[in-house]
């Protein structure tokens, strides 16, 4: 945001095609923390593919891209399913050119526990979770493709082209880039542990919470422990959000007094969310 324009930051992360993505990364160089260039200096490769697709999880995606994804659809079909649609068109379009017998089998065995904890995510991501994790992350993406648009959804399209064809991330979005540009001085990195920033910052107190999918990672009474932890640093109103992918995590009955579960407005955004493989959104509101 800082050395580059629009169209280079969209470059650069891999976005949008590219020829000198080492020439965009040496313009940002100078800026970085050295630790931050020893690690990218390190990574001549991830650059020159775009550092969006630097982190595990994304090398993973990429392995279905790039090695599962062509036995099952070529191309051109990949390219017709991200033309835009009704939701019955796409309906129609996933049941008679998309959902083929090879796309559940080879689907399932690569976002298998086996397959994912080898390959994609650490295996102690799956400590707390019960029940088919290729099922569930089958039956998200069929929501992607019929009950989404996958002409409007980004996350969708890098999946499966490796760029953002037609759909950005908000924070990619040219009508964003000079509002973030301009107030980037206001962020603050801590590159430690919540507990650690938290126990190091005993009087601070927060507004809102956005705090992804770390719960997945807990046992049931390290979450509960951590929400409470959270909750004694907010202030009265404030709201935290965060999602389950395969492990069950929510407000516990012993905290019904300090957090309110605002289920309704969480599962209306679920509907919506274009991260569509999480299984749930999660909106909490700490009691005044």
């Amino acid at each position: 945001y800082r050395a580059l324009s629009h169209a280079g930051l969209l470059g650069l992360m891999g976005s949008r095609p590219h020829p000198q993505r080492n020439a965009l990364y040496r313009r940002c160089r100078p800026l970085l923390s050295r630790q931050a260039r020893e690690f990218w200096d390190a990574r001549a490769g991830s650059i020159a593919r775009g550092i969006g697709g630097a982190g595990r999880f994304e090398h993973y995606f990429e392995l279905f891209r790039t090695r599962v994804l062509p036995l099952i659809h070529r191309r051109a079909r990949i390219d017709e399913l991200l033309v835009p649609r009704e939701r019955t068109e796409r309906e129609n379009f996933y049941q008679r050119k998309w959902n083929t017998r090879r796309w559940r089998l080879l689907f399932r065995l690569f976002f298998s526990r086996f397959v994912m904890g080898r390959l994609g995510r650490d295996p102690s991501f799956f400590d707390y979770v019960e029940g088919s994790v290729a099922e569930r992350i089958l039956q998200r993406t069929r929501h992607a493709l019929v009950e989404l648009d996958p002409a409007q959804n980004p996350y969708l399209q890098w999946i499966l082209t490796g760029t953002h064809t037609s759909a950005l991330p908000r924070s990619l979005r040219e009508e964003h880039f000079a509002a973030i540009r301009d107030n980037i001085e206001r962020i603050e990195w801590h590159c430690i542990s919540i507990e650690e920033y938290l126990a190091n910052n005993p009087d601070i107190k927060i507004d809102c919470f956005n705090l992804s999918d770390i719960f997945e990672y807990m046992s049931q009474p390290g979450y509960e422990k951590l929400l409470e932890i959270l909750v004694a640093h907010a202030r009265p109103g404030a709201r935290l959000a965060y999602w389950n992918m395969l492990a069950p995590r929510s407000r516990p009955p012993s905290m019904a007094d300090r957090l309110v579960c605002e289920e309704q407005m969480a599962a209306q955004l679920h509907r919506r969310d274009k991260a569509f493989f999480y299984s749930r959104f999660i909106l909490e509101a700490v009691r005044p």
